[in-house]
């Protein structure tokens, strides 16, 4: 079984004291992936409820002002709704894959309740993964949320978007 970095959830080997991703001191710390937490069904939620937020608002603006020019150029606000639609779609995938690919591993609502979003190794998801992982939270969504409530259930805190994606969610030390 792989060892991983208590603070960023890179994995490791045995014989270092030092991670090589963060730095974080390994010595006296006993076996780091005993010490590596999930993060539960609870912190998720919160983290999502932040996340929510954030994306209401920055889409209320950016919904504005792409409603606004296309009232202008065309004259008539026949098609917002669709362009609204798209805009909300692109502007979800974008922040959840764009920050849990990035070196923070974390939405901002992520990163105010502490944890990150690794691969099975411990290491950082690709966008590629990423986007899988947030696409797939539709069929979580469609098996009526139970694959959200499966957080709450499985040894290692998976969703079921998580198991498809192969990645955890970890308490960042």
């Amino acid at each position: 079984m792989p060892n991983f970095c208590t603070r960023c959830g890179s994995q490791i080997t045995e014989d270092i004291n030092f991670c090589q991703k963060c730095g974080n001191n390994l010595t006296g710390t006993g076996n780091p992936s005993s010490i590596m937490e999930y993060a539960g069904f609870w912190r998720r939620f919160v983290a999502n409820i932040i996340d929510a937020i954030i994306i209401n608002i920055f889409g209320f603006i950016i919904g504005f002002i792409f409603g606004f020019m296309y009232g202008f150029s065309t004259g008539t606000t026949e098609g917002v709704e669709v362009l609204s639609f798209i805009l909300g779609i692109l502007i979800g995938w974008v922040y959840y894959a764009g920050l849990e690919s990035s070196s923070s591993q974390a939405t901002f609502g992520k990163s105010a309740i502490g944890i990150i979003v690794t691969d099975l190794s411990g290491n950082r998801i690709s966008f590629g993964k990423a986007t899988a992982r947030h696409f797939a939270k539709i069929i979580s969504v469609l098996i009526l949320f139970i694959g959200f409530l499966m957080i709450g259930f499985t040894e290692k805190k998976q969703g079921l978007h998580d198991m498809i994606a192969g990645c955890y969610i970890i308490v960042k030390k």
